[in-house]
């Protein structure tokens, strides 16, 4: 103990030394400096080093007519390093304080999301703190990478992979996940939607306040707030768990989609587990939303919802949610299994579609076209990672279930995300997973379906019955 205690002494000497240098971004040459970024190759600046965020507790204020938002967002978190500086990120309204272990702070923003933060003492490593953001001002409608404002005069809040900084500042990588509450404020005759499970409903004069709890950590883009009439549905599942949807005006015709919600989660959990979450549900919007997206325990959906999406989105409850990427490059385990449970599981089991004549048919229509096989499912690069993994990435799931065999390929993704609930993962790590549990060499057929620009061999593209 007193080893410790000395050596946390010395290191608090040389950082009060160090915290009257001049205000800068956090870099990863300065040794008392969180790094401005974690590494991710597509995105260098998403995340933030020195530190894990543990809780994020959020509470704002939001007037759907003047877009007006009032925020003040503590976080939790434990020091990896000895701090003088740190980053948030961040790309919201102003920000009038922030405060540190409550002593005030220096502040700064830069570039497109970093909030660099001075504390007036520094941070010791493996010691929690707490830093208390304040801001306010108007919010700016986006095309899916944060505010999206709805017809009703409503608004959510949608994007990935970023999203979650255009209304509270946090550590914004899948690689640090945290719990997360809401507290919002907004005028009574509206209703508020977000993660989890809804613990607070109060009307007070002209002001309605709802809170919402997501127990289990969640990545920064798939938290959310939606502020809108909503139309609710209620469900419970025969386990007695709560699922509660919301419908924006001219979206209540998605009720008999949403309605299927507990047949969706009876049929995924016999493939990959129990649902990893205390509560479900959905958000419909009405909005001209190109895009669904996996919130975690209660997707945004778009007005052109049909149940391939819903199974779809569904899945990445499991797969992107619970088990979240490591860098971006591995992001066909989030959307190759999604939309292999969804376009070919789902039609199979419950269709009783020839998903076999499926791949046969979309690889002829594809066999020749060069385009189809450019983008590599591992690794896409940046800016192409929502591409090939949509198209190509069931029939790359569905070649490896026929090269495998069904007891081995269904127990092989089964055993593979539950063992990372709650973590990350990486496409690496899944090959080798994978090679572990059947005794066929794996090694070609993944390098011709992953890494490459072009079709797989013959022997890769129909292996086992595909042949037929």
């Amino acid at each position: 103990m007193g080893y410790r205690w000395r050596r946390y002494t010395t290191v608090g000497a040389v950082l009060l030394a160090a915290v009257s240098a001049p205000l800068a971004q956090a870099d990863w040459a300065d040794p008392f400096a969180g790094s401005p970024g974690l590494g991710d190759p597509y995105y260098p600046l998403d995340g933030n080093g020195g530190y894990l965020a543990q809780h994020y507790d959020v509470t704002v204020d939001y007037d759907p007519p003047t877009h007006h938002l009032t925020g003040s967002t503590r976080v939790d978190a434990v020091a990896t390093q000895p701090l003088r500086v740190f980053d948030l990120d961040y790309s919201g309204p102003p920000i009038s304080a922030v405060r540190v272990g409550n002593q005030p702070a220096q502040f700064d923003t830069t570039g497109e999301h970093e909030l660099v933060i001075t504390p007036s003492l520094p941070l010791l490593p493996g010691l929690p703190f707490q830093v208390q953001v304040d801001y306010a001002g108007p919010v700016t409608g986006t095309d899916g990478e944060g505010w999206v404002f709805s017809p009703s005069g409503g608004a959510f809040v949608a994007g990935e992979p970023h999203s979650a900084s255009a209304w509270y500042p946090l550590n914004d990588s899948p690689l640090n996940k945290a719990t997360f509450t809401v507290h919002a404020t907004v005028p009574q005759e509206w209703e508020v939607m977000s993660n989890g499970v809804r613990t607070r409903d109060v009307v007070q004069g002209a002001n309605r306040t709802v809170d919402w709890e997501m127990r289990q950590p969640v990545a920064g883009y798939l938290t959310t707030i939606a502020v809108e009439h909503f139309d609710f549905l209620e469900q419970r599942r025969a386990n007695g768990m709560p699922l509660l949807s919301g419908f924006a005006p001219d979206a209540v015709k998605d009720k008999e989609i949403e309605s299927r919600l507990p047949e969706v989660l009876d049929f995924q959990e016999q493939l990959y587990g129990p649902y990893p979450f205390d509560a479900g549900g959905g958000i419909y919007g009405d909005t001209d939303l190109k895009f669904s997206l996996e919130t975690q325990s209660r997707p945004i959906y778009a007005p052109w919802t049909d149940m391939d999406t819903l199974v779809h989105e569904i899945t990445h409850q499991w797969w992107g949610d619970s088990m979240s990427v490591h860098y971006w490059a591995d992001v066909c385990l989030n959307e190759c299994f999604a939309s292999y449970t969804a376009d070919y599981l789902w039609p199979e089991r419950k269709e009783g579609k020839d998903v076999d004549g499926m791949y046969r048919d979309t690889v002829a229509k594809y066999r020749d076209d060069p385009k189809f096989w450019q983008i590599p499912l591992q690794n896409p690069g940046a800016g192409r990672e929502f591409t090939s993994v949509y198209y190509r990435g069931p029939l790359f799931l569905h070649a490896l279930r026929r090269t495998m065999g069904d007891a081995a390929f269904f127990a092989a993704i089964h055993d593979f995300v539950t063992a990372h609930r709650y973590g990350n993962a990486s496409m690496p790590e899944f090959r080798t997973f994978m090679q572990l549990r059947t005794p066929q060499g794996l090694d070609g057929f993944f390098t011709a379906w992953l890494d490459r620009e072009e079709r797989p061999s013959d022997d890769f593209l129909y292996p086992g019955s595909l042949r037929a």
